[in-house]
């Protein structure tokens, strides 16, 4: 039986046992900025002390997406002890996750703070969110034009979902990163070969919301260190092939108060086994469904996902592209696949883990607070009945998504206010100047297209 792994460490005394039981002689101190992009400085473990008690300075202007200019002062991150993990992947180190502070306080730009707050929004309530993540991602080659295509030549089928064979042309990469996550204890219970071509998912046990954060940001960088070392890429680019189906980061979300589910009922007269609450929660989601995408689907690539439909090789996008709601029905924005849990489809695999779980429980919250209620489920495949159905949809871009982030008060309130402002402004403003980049380009469509209008 192989041995569990040890406890995460409680505190600085802990903390430096466990760098010593595993051997570490540097730190990665990492956080993230706006975009889910970890930034971190390498510390060698003897700086240990200074680093809990002083944390790291980085110019955060430097770092991206933190609300800060060249001329502001330091940021400076300070780790959370019980953030620590061993890196599997490579001897002699450890990864730890860091809170920031501006001249000694909080910075509310940071996203680990602003799900900190929704947490402790709900704590006060006596209510804890649990989280379970499915991060999706393309295993990739790149060609020195620039150029990618699926790493694996012969994978190549029109309906390559769990294709065995693929799955064992892969077995190298995927067994390195299955070993890793079991190595950081977080129970892989499987890895497989998704519906495109060279695509792939790795499912591991579920955690309280800011763990399973943390462990989002850590598993792609494993993930990217495993590809790099055979000479590939794992991309969580949301859709980086037009004719297949792109990558979710499908989030499993639970209620709890103490030991009890809040989302049990058994005598749900709706069949679900969902209770009124779980039902008012869901009913949040869907009803700030289209602000939420800002923050779950966050960049511009993200809509050509949600927009695939059945222009892709297998059919399928399976992404939703309308706020429902239905039993074990991936065609929803949110699933009830089981009893005291639901499943929120509409992230993808480039979504910031601490903005997408904040977003998600404050619009749950928001639910509950009113009692709203979401009507009867759907059946049905909405891909392919959806705007038969008098369906309202989802946001068709990156644009429309921010707009209506900056109208949604909850959000608004939950992303919480920053110098000078609101952070969903300053989100806004990011994201708005993102699509406008984008939409200066002029693509090789276009001059196909217009050249000879």
């Amino acid at each position: 039986m192989t041995a569990l792994p040890p406890a995460p460490p409680r505190n600085a005394e802990e903390l430096a046992r466990a760098v010593a039981r595993d051997g570490v002689e540097f730190l990665l101190v990492m956080f993230v900025n706006l975009h889910g992009r970890p930034c971190a400085k390498l510390a060698p473990v003897r700086t240990l002390d200074q680093l809990l008690s002083e944390g790291l300075g980085f110019a955060g202007n430097c770092a991206g997406g933190l609300g800060q200019s060249s001329g502001d002062p330091d940021l400076v991150a300070i780790p959370d002890v019980t953030s620590y993990a061993k890196v599997p992947l490579q001897e002699g180190l450890g990864i730890i996750q860091c809170d920031l502070y501006v001249e000694g306080r909080p910075w509310p730009y940071a996203p680990r703070w602003i799900l900190r707050e929704q947490i402790a929004r709900l704590a006060d309530q006596g209510r804890e969110l649990k989280v379970g993540a499915e991060p999706e991602y393309f295993l990739v080659k790149r060609a020195e034009d620039g150029s990618i295509a699926v790493a694996d030549e012969l994978d190549t089928a029109p309906s390559p979902g769990y294709d065995a064979g693929a799955a064992t042309r892969s077995f190298d990469h995927l067994s390195t990163v299955s070993r890793a996550i079991d190595a950081l204890g977080w129970e892989n219970y499987s890895n497989d070969h998704e519906d495109a071509n060279g695509q792939f998912e790795h499912n591991f046990g579920y955690a309280e919301a800011l763990r399973t954060a943390d462990r989002v940001v850590v598993f792609r960088h494993l993930a990217r260190m495993a590809a790099q070392r055979s000479g590939l890429v794992a991309t969580f680019m949301p859709k980086p092939f037009g004719h297949l189906t792109g990558s979710g980061l499908h989030l499993h979300v639970s209620l709890w108060e103490g030991d009890t589910s809040l989302f049990t009922d058994p005598g749900d007269p709706r069949g679900l086994g969902t209770s009124k609450l779980g039902y008012s929660f869901i009913a949040g989601l869907l009803e700030h469904a289209p602000g939420l995408l800002a923050l779950t689907c966050p960049t511009v690539n993200s809509y050509k996902r949600l927009s695939a439909g059945a222009d892709t090789r297998s059919r399928s996008s399976w992404a939703p592209g309308y706020a429902t709601y239905g039993g074990n029905n991936r065609t929803h924005l949110v699933r009830i696949p089981d009893t005291g849990r639901i499943e929120v489809r509409c992230v993808d695999a480039a979504a910031n883990p601490y903005l997408a779980i904040a977003g998600i429980a404050a619009a749950g919250a928001d639910g509950i607070a009113r009692g709203a209620d979401p009507g009867d489920p759907l059946t049905g495949d909405l891909e392919a009945a959806g705007a038969a159905a008098g369906l309202r949809p989802l946001p068709p871009t990156l644009l429309h998504a921010v707009d209506e982030l900056a109208r949604d008060g909850a959000l608004r309130e939950a992303l919480g206010k920053v110098p000078g402002g609101e952070y969903a402004d300053y989100y806004a403003a990011v994201k708005r100047e993102e699509f406008a980049e984008f939409h200066r380009q002029v693509t090789a469509w276009e001059i196909e297209r217009y050249l000879l209008v």
